[in-house]
């Protein structure tokens, strides 16, 4: 495997060893397809944390559905972007760092000020888009 970057002549083994770009495409590659499924995929077992202390009231009071319900949505949505960052990193990691801007919006307008949490997404939503950016030169489209 070649990467698709015009200024790159080596092979596979070659860029793994030595470009310090394709390493840390790699690492956030890896990081952004595992994150969001086993995020996902814990919002059925809440072995992690209670994911529904994080729904801002506001937010859990105009859903159609509990609170409970409306994270097995969450961990479902979760682990398709997982997914999606998998075959398609250019456009999951679009997909994810938009979804992480959502999260941080409703972790701003939580009663119990989350703002922690909510610096901690947006620097997972900054290593996303910059996922993004690096597919364009590494990834699949």
């Amino acid at each position: 495997m070649q990467a698709t970057h015009p200024s790159y002549q080596g092979s596979h083994r070659e860029l793994a060893t030595t470009n310090p770009a394709w390493q840390a495409y790699q690492a956030l590659h890896i990081g952004f397809v595992v994150a969001p499924v086993l995020a996902g995929l814990d919002k059925f077992t809440n072995l992690l944390t209670d994911w529904t202390k994080y729904l801002a009231p506001s937010v859990a009071n105009v859903l159609p559905v509990d609170a409970r319900t409306f994270m097995y949505g969450v961990g479902v949505v979760e682990v398709i972007a997982g997914l999606l960052v998998a075959i398609r990193p250019r456009i999951g990691g679009y997909v994810v760092s938009a979804w992480l801007v959502g999260i941080i919006f409703n972790l701003l307008i939580h009663s119990q000020r989350f703002y922690d949490v909510a610096l901690r997404d947006l620097g997972l939503a900054i290593g996303a888009f910059a996922l993004a950016r690096l597919a364009t030169s590494f990834g699949k489209k």
